[in-house]
């Protein structure tokens, strides 16, 4: 729901620490002179204005869920300045479930007015590439939804997860980076808790870990105190270096 969250007067959702002001996960990397996008959020615009986002080259969607697509309308302006339309990759079930959302944009022949220009594409589990990186989807369990993270060189990004099977961890060895969803410290049905997530930290050892999709029941600066050193809260605007392989 974004920290603060509405209506809300707690400790976190009033700090003045701006690392404590959360907008909905997502994450851009930047390859070479691209640019590819994970997940549409409904803050996209904002994010796109405050990161001073010019071009937008493939988008990446984990699952279908709004606080991860609904701001896929806000692509427009890169159609408009690329003069091309905007690839966009995932699961079966999610581009379905995108294409219901948005059916103005994949079943109108005759638009009154602009719509985002895309082309589609699924993956089913290979790997594949973009502007000479590989992404490999990595299934997990959004509670009992199966939903993807990605691998992508030497880091991982993985939200809204509450169970990693066995056959993914596999996939996530050798990291220099990986992002974990960490909801909160007590447990919910289709999210992970810091403990949970410091528990794969140890397993799949990365040299730096990254807690993301974090809520208000968690403030940066004390949540951070009692993490190991290598392990961070990801913030808003956080910018990191990832090797390519």
């Amino acid at each position: 729901m974004g920290v603060p969250t509405i209506g809300c007067h707690c400790d976190v959702c009033v700090s003045k620490d701006p690392r404590d002001n959360r907008l909905r996960p997502s994450i851009l990397i930047r390859i070479g002179g691209h640019r590819v996008l994970i997940d549409t959020t409904p803050d996209f615009r904002q994010q796109a204005l405050r990161s001073s986002l010019e071009r937008l080259d493939a988008i990446l969607f984990t699952h279908a869920h709004a606080d991860h697509i609904m701001g896929l309308d806000d692509v427009r302006p890169f159609n408009f300045r690329q003069k091309t339309s905007i690839p966009v990759y995932g699961s079966p079930a999610t581009i379905e479930m995108i294409q219901s959302c948005f059916r103005y944009v994949f079943e109108s022949d005759r638009a009154q007015s602009s719509i985002p220009r895309l082309s589609v594409h699924t993956f089913d589990g290979d790997a594949f590439e973009l502007f000479g990186l590989e992404f490999l989807p990595i299934p997990v369990f959004h509670g009992k939804t199966p939903i993807h993270g990605f691998r992508f060189g030497r880091a991982a990004y993985l939200t809204d997860h509450s169970h990693i099977p066995e056959e993914s961890l596999e996939k996530l060895g050798g990291l220099d980076v990986l992002f974990l969803d960490a909801l909160r410290h007590t447990p919910h049905p289709t999210h992970s808790t810091v403990q949970r997530s410091l528990e794969y930290v140890e397993r799949l050892a990365p040299k730096r870990a990254f807690f993301t999709h974090i809520c208000h029941d968690l403030p940066h600066g004390l949540t951070e105190e009692r993490l190991p050193p290598h392990v961070r809260l990801a913030y808003d605007g956080l910018e990191i270096e990832v090797a390519l392989g």
